[in-house]
C-alpha cells in the first residue's frame, strides 16, 4: 500500500507543480505578449480535479480528513468503536456507488465522442479517471480499517 500511496502523491505532486508553471506561462502570456494561452481555464479544471482525487486515497489512508469527535468524551469505547465501523460502511459505500455513476456517465461521454471545449480532449477518460480513484480510496479505507482493527486488537490482547 505505501508503494500505492507514493505513486499517488507523486502524481499529485506531479500535477501541482504542472498547473503552477501553466498559471505562469497563462499569465506571462497575458500581461506582456497580450496572448494568453489557449486552453489553460480547461487544463487547470481538468489538473485540480485530478491533483484532488489522486491526494484523496492517500488522505483517507492515513485519517488525515476531518473528525469531528463531540461524544469521544462521554461515550464508552464500544460505541465510539460501532460508530467508527458505520461510518466507514456508510463513506465506503457512498464512495463505491459515486464511483460507479461517475464511471458511467464517463463511458456515456466516450461513447458520444463529447470532448472539451478548446482543446478537443476526450471528457469521458478524465471522468473515468475520477471513479477508478474515487474506488481506490473506498478500497483503501477498508483495508485501512480493517488493518487497523487487527493492529488495534493486538495490542489489547498484548497488554
Amino acid at each position: 500500500m505505501k508503494w500505492l500511496a507514493f505513486l499517488l502523491e507523486l502524481c499529485s505532486a506531479v500535477l501541482l507543480f504542472l498547473l503552477m508553471l501553466l498559471t505562469c506561462v497563462d499569465v506571462i502570456g497575458r500581461y506582456f505578449f497580450s496572448q494568453p494561452l489557449v486552453g489553460a481555464t480547461e487544463l487547470t479544471e481538468i489538473g485540480l480535479s485530478l491533483v484532488i482525487f489522486t491526494a484523496m486515497p492517500v488522505i483517507t489512508w492515513r485519517g488525515g480528513q476531518i473528525v469531528v469527535d463531540l461524544i469521544d468524551g462521554f461515550a464508552p469505547p464500544v460505541v465510539l468503536r460501532l460508530l467508527a465501523w458505520l461510518s466507514t460502511l456508510l463513506i465506503t459505500t457512498s464512495f463505491y456507488f459515486v464511483a460507479l455513476r461517475i464511471y458511467e456517465l464517463g463511458a456515456r461521454d466516450l461513447k458520444r465522442g463529447i470532448t472539451t471545449d478548446f482543446l478537443h480532449l476526450p471528457a469521458g477518460l478524465f471522468i473515468q479517471a475520477i471513479a477508478i480513484l474515487s474506488w481506490i480510496t473506498a478500497l483503501g479505507l477498508l483495508v485501512c480499517t480493517f488493518a487497523n482493527r487487527r493492529r488495534n486488537h493486538q495490542q489489547e490482547v498484548d497488554q
